[in-house]
């Protein structure tokens, strides 16, 4: 089967926004969701970083019952969020469950329940350790929660490959729908690690931004100050199914997920390849995947986590993918904006790129005060930039520790 591809529903809770319009509108603002965090951890832990790009607590509280939020992990209920929102964005399809599937991802998983449990082992014992605390710890979880709210039984997946997890569930989605193992296919990612532990750690490796004194402004990937990423946090949904399945019950379409394109560095279990090769074969993929040319391209949502030694690869490897074309291509780094929302932060680009090429506009990247000059790209800075009508293809990167490079091809309809 070859039948097309197409989005017919997103959803998102993101820093910047509690819904997917939300988020494109605050995107479009140049709005930064980093803010210092109303805790001790700073001081209590001696973490040299004391913010971070969280979600407004109301989000949670206004969109499920007080119950339902108890028995999930914040990852999962983000990912419920999302989900709900693009299911009924979608027009809540009418589709038999064994032809449902759900493609979810995450990068860490149930990080807070699980050390919230720790602590209450250690200093209640283990009676008042709750008896949830594994399902909802699992990193499946989110994807669980999502299949059994909207009774998905062809399949349920869960991906994890770090910062590329929620990329790499939108292209299992897209290869279940094209192998017609199914006929609808909700896919996405969530993560909710804004914890002392992964704050202490990515700043024992260096990773995070250390501008205190302006949290706003501290995520600015390709300027030349840059000094690591912002810790983010929330859930990205799209929809998926075929373009005649999508038709014949007359969904609105957003724009096609064209093709997708993997591989692995196999470099460094931190550090991408330091000439962008890995990542230059998986945006080569992608296109053949979807039967593109590097002259269709026209939109980039890049990877581009504002880290000193990851910004320049990508960017390499985007000159080395496009060649003469590069400058038609407006490239944007929306972690600037929303931080970097580790196995999430793909299905949010995604939802992002899809809104992108449906309304001809790219969101612009904040912060940038000059660019690296080794980055040769068409930034889109400050501002957001038209894209040209006709037939337009964008591109979603995501790269993850360990290696992992995915890319998502996103054609106009």
């Amino acid at each position: 089967m070859t039948s097309k591809v197409v989005v017919t529903g997103i959803g998102a809770v993101t820093p910047i926004g509690a819904t997917a319009d939300a988020t494109w509108q605050a995107a479009l603002s140049g709005t930064s969701g980093a803010h210092t965090l109303d805790n001790d951890w700073s001081e209590k832990y001696d973490i040299p970083v004391d913010f971070a790009a969280t979600v407004d607590p109301s989000v949670v509280e206004e969109n499920l019952k007080r119950v339902e939020a108890k028995r999930l992990d914040p990852s999962s209920r983000f990912a419920l969020i999302s989900a709900r929102e693009a299911w009924q964005d979608a027009g809540a399809p009418e589709v038999e469950p064994e032809r449902l599937a759900v493609s979810w991802a995450t990068g860490i998983g149930g990080v807070w329940t699980l050390l919230e449990a720790w602590d209450t082992l250690r200093e209640e014992g283990s009676r008042r350790v709750m008896p949830l605390t594994v399902p909802m710890l699992m990193p499946n979880g989110p994807g669980a929660a999502v299949g059994m709210e909207l009774q998905a039984r062809a399949a349920v997946h869960t991906v994890v490959s770090a910062c590329a997890s929620s990329t790499e569930s939108l292209g299992l989605a897209f290869d279940t729908l094209r192998s017609g193992r199914a006929d609808v296919v909700v896919a996405g990612g969530s993560e909710s690690a804004v914890h002392p532990i992964t704050l202490a750690a990515f700043s024992s490796m260096r990773a995070l931004s250390r501008r205190t004194d302006s949290p706003e402004t501290a995520s600015r990937p390709y300027d030349i100050g840059r000094d690591g990423f912002v810790m983010g946090e929330g859930a990205g949904a799209l929809v998926l199914e075929l373009e005649e399945h999508a038709k014949a019950r007359g969904a609105k379409i957003y724009a096609e997920i064209a093709g997708w394109g993997v591989s692995n560095d196999a470099y460094h279990i931190t550090a991408g390849e330091p000439e962008g090769k890995g990542s230059a074969a998986a945006m080569r993929r992608a296109l053949e995947s979807a039967g593109l040319q590097p002259a269709d391209v026209r939109h980039i949502n890049a990877h581009a986590t504002s880290t000193p030694v990851g910004d320049v690869p990508e960017s390499t490897a985007i000159n080395k993918l496009l060649g003469s074309h590069t400058q038609d291509a407006a490239v944007s780094a929306t972690k600037s904006m929303m931080g970097h929302l580790l196995g999430g932060a793909g299905a949010v680009e995604a939802v992002l790129t899809v809104l992108a090429v449906l309304n001809r506009t790219a969101p612009p990247t904040i912060n940038i005060e000059e660019v690296d000059p080794q980055i040769e790209l068409n930034i889109v800075r400050d501002t957001p930039a038209d894209l040209p009508q006709g037939d337009i293809a964008a591109l979603t990167n995501s790269f993850g520790f360990g290696g992992h490079n995915v890319v998502a091809a996103i054609k106009s309809v």
